[in-house]
């Protein structure tokens, strides 16, 4: 596990324009809203409020840049498929997320997080396909673990891989930011992924 020494809040993106200009490795936090992003996030990072968590959907509204150890970012993005926003407001989330996948892809890590007492949705998939379509080859992470019964997780997992349409044998990550299961070997994977830079 990463030895954290710094993590700050850099910027918002609440457009285009906005979006961050850095040579620094990014790790995009993508999923439905109230998946958890924010709460994996302070989770991944041992800080408590560092990245805004709220029980209401739609909370994040831009693109939020977190530094860490000065060496990479964690990107927490906004929640799609929150269906109570303004079709104006979604439509602006949408460009500003377009754009920056645009610009961070294939080169980020995405880390897209899936409720696995849902076990994914078609705008899972959409995201998934969209995301692989730019390059990228997410991390898939199976959050709020802890609300689904030690007996069926095996099951949500597959459900998970399923639903998301994933290959056979694709790796599914079971997280709780509320226990920290998963945490540690989260972790472990965004390292491997980021190589030794």
């Amino acid at each position: 596990m990463e030895k954290i020494r710094s993590a700050e809040y850099v910027r918002s993106a609440h457009s285009a324009r906005d979006l961050l200009q850095d040579e620094r490795p990014q790790v995009a936090f993508v999923g439905r809203s109230n998946v958890g992003k924010s709460s994996l996030l302070n989770a991944l990072l041992g800080k408590r409020a560092l990245a805004r968590t709220s029980s209401t959907p739609g909370r994040t509204q831009a693109v939020n840049y977190f530094l860490v150890n000065e060496r990479l970012f964690f990107v927490d993005l906004p929640g799609y498929g929150y269906a109570k926003a303004s079709k104006d407001k979604r439509r602006a989330w949408a460009q500003t997320l377009e754009s920056y996948f645009e610009s961070a892809l294939p080169e980020a890590l995405v880390v897209l997080l899936i409720d696995a007492k849902v076990g994914g949705t078609d705008l899972d998939a959409q995201a998934s396909e969209y995301m692989t379509s730019l390059g990228a080859e997410p991390l898939v992470v199976a959050t709020k673990i802890d609300k689904v019964p030690r007996s069926q997780r095996h099951r949500a997992l597959a459900q998970v891989r399923d639903n998301v349409v994933l290959p056979a044998g694709y790796p599914v990550r079971a997280i709780s930011a509320e226990t920290g299961e998963g945490v540690r070997e989260l972790w472990a994977d965004i390292l491997a992924r980021l190589g030794p830079a």
